[in-house]
């Protein structure tokens, strides 16, 4: 593990900012471009080194990110598999020109596409459009004869339950989005395997549910665990499974202010594992999903389309639950 150290050393300020922006602190006085060196050198520090991958190659290539600059700050998730790609297609000696939400710029003497995120079917189509090759990452919908690598959330989501449920707990909570945005009709599959298992188990509870249409960021898991603390009083689910670990770190927030301990009075399980989740207090527990692989593989499969390959692929990674301070 990188210590905030060795963060702050990478990305040039002090340990003090580094703690502050990591910890999502909202007093922290600190430029976009500041958080974005602190961002990244977290995430490249847990990277590991791929060695002898290099080649001739000098294919140009768009990696297009479903999310603007703003809110890739925001959820660095999306930062995360762009930086796994970006590292693998330099290795390979590739050209790359780097797209954030504006796919209508997308060169046309790129020889492929890397669409990251989760675009709907109209943006699908749209980046479809361009003729090119083209992987998908964390991708909800289906894409057609276009390469596609997800993430396995079936299995994911059930290893949080039955953790939660091991350890005792029957009321089990849920914070998260029906979709990302308006424009979006798509539901998380996170949701969607929450409901399925614990209805399975018999433990499901509408009412223990907080989801709603909306970004995945810290501001909207506070409002989220606030609204179930005035909801529900003393009736407050003793776990919570959070879909993403910035909305959990707001759930954090919103469980301290309140005086509601965690992990001795709530646990709390957020998803993908991100490197501030290892600096919060308590530390996060989380599912960790492999970003960096995420992105090696689109680009490893991108490149095989542009050396003709025709049959399209689907891969799906699996997960590890990471439980740290936040549950029991």
């Amino acid at each position: 593990m990188a210590t905030m150290a060795d963060i702050a050393k990478m990305a040039g300020v002090s340990i003090a900012t580094v703690s502050r922006v990591l910890n999502y602190d909202d007093k922290v006085v600190a430029s976009d471009e500041t958080k974005r060196k602190i961002f990244e050198a977290a995430e490249s520090l847990n990277y590991t080194k791929h060695m002898n991958k290099k080649t001739a190659r000098k294919e140009k290539i768009a990696i297009v990110q479903w999310s603007s600059q703003e809110e890739e700050l925001n959820d660095i998730y999306y930062m995360s598999i762009r930086l796994g790609a970006e590292k693998c297609a330099q290795e390979h000696g590739l050209i790359i020109s780097r797209i954030y939400a504006e796919y209508e710029k997308i060169p046309g003497d790129v020889e492929g596409i890397l669409a990251i995120g989760k675009f709907s079917e109209q943006q699908i189509q749209v980046l479809q459009s361009f003729h090119k090759p083209i992987c998908f990452v964390d991708t909800y919908y289906e894409v057609g004869s276009a390469d596609q690598v997800m993430i396995d959330f079936e299995q994911a989501v059930k290893d949080v339950i039955d953790y939660f449920v091991q350890q005792g707990h029957q009321r089990i909570g849920y914070i998260g989005s029906l979709a990302e945005d308006e424009t979006n009709s798509g539901i998380d599959p996170r949701s969607l395997e929450y409901t399925k298992y614990m209805q399975k188990l018999g433990l499901y509870r509408k009412e223990d549910v907080f989801d709603f249409k909306g970004k995945y960021d810290v501001r909207a898991g506070y409002q989220q665990m606030i609204s179930a603390i005035r909801n529900l009083g003393d009736h407050l689910p003793t776990a919570f499974f959070i879909a993403n670990d910035p909305m959990a770190i707001g759930s954090l927030k919103a469980l301290h202010e309140n005086n509601i301990r965690v992990p001795e009075q709530v646990s709390l399980i957020g998803f993908n594992d991100v490197s501030v989740s290892q600096y919060t207090v308590p530390a996060l527990s989380t599912v960790k999903v492999y970003t960096e692989v995420l992105g090696e593989e689109g680009v490893t499969l991108l490149l095989e389309r542009i050396n003709s390959r025709e049959i399209p692929k689907k891969v799906r990674l699996g997960t590890k639950l990471v439980i740290r301070e936040s549950s029991k």
